[in-house]
Parts: C-alpha cells; structure tokens; sequence
C-alpha cells in the first residue's frame, strides 16, 4: 500500500511561518491562499490551504494564538495530531470541505519536510518514477459564449487541449464551433456544486447538447435526477467525477463504479486518505487525472508530482500558474511539462 511508505517517516518540527497570496485570475475573482512553512532540522516543507474564503485566510493570519506542532513524530502521528486542532479558530467554514483544503497544506508541508530530512524525495520513497505531465488548460468561455477564447488560445499553440465549464447559454453554434476543433477533451457540468459561485443546475437540454456534440469528451459532476438520468445511459464510462471525491467512501457511493476519477489532493485532508483513494483506483482499473484548485504557490507543483508518479498520460487539469493569470502571456509551457531533474521533498520544479 502506498501510505505504508510514508507513514513512518520521522519527522522533526521547531516552527512554522503562513504567507499569504492573492491574484487576479481567469475567471474573474481575486484568489487568495496560504503557504503553510514548517521549519526542522535545518529543512523546511511547505504546503498551500487552498480554501475558497478570502475573509478566512485573513482570520488565519491575524490569530493571535500559535498552533502547537512544535515535535518529534512519525508523519502518521503528526496526522493525527492535525486532525485534533480547529484551524478555523471556532469559526464554522462557509463549506466543510475547506477544513480538508485546510489541514491537506499542513499534512502537505509536513510530506515535504519529512522527505527532505529523509534526503528523499516523493518518487524515490514511493519506488516510482517522475514521468511527463500531460495538461489541458481549464477555462470559462467569455460573456456572452462565443467560443473565441479557445480559438485565439489554439492561434497561439495548436497543440492546446482544454477542459471547459458549459453553462446554460451556450447554443448549439458554440459546441459545434468548439467540437470542431477536436482540442476539448473534459466538459465540468459543476452539477454537484450547491451554494458556490460556479453553480450550475441541472439543465437537461444542456446536458443533452454537450454529451451528443462531444461524443469523445468526458463528462465531468452531472447533477443526475429524473430527467438527466436518460441521458447518460451507455454513456457512463464517459463520466467522471470530481466535487464528491474525497475518500474510498465517497467513491463506492457514487451511482455508478467509475472508468474516470478526477483527483484532487487538498480535497483529500490527509495523506493517508489520498494514498489509499488512489490505490483502490489502481485495483479497480479507474483511471485518474489530476485537478487543480487555483494554486498560487507551491501547491502546483504538488499536484504536478502526484500527476507525474501515477496519471501522467491523462487530460490533467493542471497547466501551469501562468495559465490562470487574466491576460496570459509570453513563454507559456507547453504540455506536457518535463519531469524534474533533481526533486527534493513533494517539489516537482
């Protein structure tokens, strides 16, 4: 099992430093997040709370109280030790999943540290090899849809390939417009997101639309009920899902045993449940891709190590940073991104 090459590794803490980021994206908002530091034995670790509450990252760094995780452990006992202390400060979350987000940048940051002291790295501990990521670049169409946006990005690099988010206002003209360029491959209906700004209901004639003018595409958190059901009979294999995706739990109770799971670390909390949601995954020949939350640090490169060791191949949600800037720009990598030549810790630069 893959945790058990990790879960018993020493682990050294004297002190921890947060710093906080904020950017203009993409898609329109001003993402903030927090860059967990935790400093031990002359190393340091980090790790990156991607929660989706600016208001909550400020609350974090103006505690007046310091955390107590000053220590000697096994990564498996600081683990459990995190999951013992309100990062919220008694606040309640404006969504339960950002405590995982919260408690995955420690969790992540005390990896990284543990490896390092280790004189390792994530590949090297896991008996694996870093391989070349493949990404497709994420991204909402403009206001109204037209479908311009991806064309002008296939201008610039015809080689693109791109995961998009339909709404409800696109027309049959924009999926034939898009279907022809053969560069989507994942459309998010955001169907599982309830009181976010991302909503999108379930919308039959939408659904309709993208799943017949897409045939090739994976489908990507349909909310399913009565009316939406239908349409993905024998289409099942096409569908994948990310929102609900937390634990093994949560992938047996899906409708349906999945060919496709959209991973996504910081939705995981812990280590331990990540490690073992992708080990059922192997066992049960679903096959992954990995996703990524707007990260502005080092948090990508964490999730373009976990792509590399086990999905490199497949339509990752993970272009680089400079992807999700307003007016991308200049020397933009192209995929898939080369595998990194001296990796220390989870760092995959």
């Amino acid at each position: 099992m893959l945790y058990d090459h990790v879960a018993d590794l020493d682990l050294e803490i004297e002190g921890y430093d947060l710093e906080q980021h904020e950017r203009d994206t993409s898609s329109g908002f001003v993402r903030a997040t927090t860059v967990v530091s935790l400093h031990g034995n002359d190393e340091t670790g980090q790790g990156e709370d991607v929660t989706y509450d600016n208001d909550a990252h400020d609350t974090l760094h103006g505690a007046s109280e310091e955390f107590s995780l000053a220590g000697e452990y096994t990564l498996e006992e600081f683990s459990e030790e995190l999951s013992e202390i309100d990062f919220f400060l008694g606040n309640e979350p404006n969504q339960s999943i950002f405590r995982n987000y919260r408690q995955w940048a420690f969790e992540s940051a005390a990896l990284d540290l543990a490896l390092k002291q280790a004189d390792t790295d994530l590949a090297d501990q896991l008996d694996r090899e870093y391989d070349p990521v493949r990404f497709v670049v994420s991204t909402r169409l403009e206001d109204p849809p037209t479908g311009d946006r991806i064309l002008d990005w296939l201008d610039r690099n015809p080689d693109l390939e791109f995961k998009l988010d339909p709404t409800s206002d696109w027309t049959d003209d924009v999926v034939d417009r898009l279907a022809e360029t053969d560069a989507v491959l994942t459309l998010d209906l955001k169907g599982q997101y309830h009181g976010t700004t991302v909503d999108q209901p379930a919308d039959p004639a939408l659904y309709e639309r993208v799943v017949e003018g897409f045939p090739d595409a994976l489908i990507e958190d349909p909310e399913l009920n009565d009316e939406t059901r239908p349409l993905f009979e024998g289409q099942e294999g096409r569908v994948t899902w990310d929102y609900p995706i937390r634990s093994v739990e949560t992938v047996e109770d899906l409708p349906w045993e999945p060919e496709w799971l959209n991973i996504k670390p910081s939705r995981f909390g812990s280590v331990q449940s990540l490690f073992e949601t992708i080990d059922y995954c192997r066992d049960h020949e679903i096959r992954m891709f990995g996703g990524g939350q707007f990260e502005l640090d080092i948090g990508r490169e964490h999730i373009h190590a976990v792509a590399s060791l086990f999905y490199p191949d497949s339509p990752n949600d993970v272009a680089p940073k400079a992807y999700n800037d307003p007016d991308p720009s200049g020397g933009l990598p192209s995929s898939p991104l080369s595998p990194p030549t001296a990796p220390q810790g989870l760092e995959w630069n």
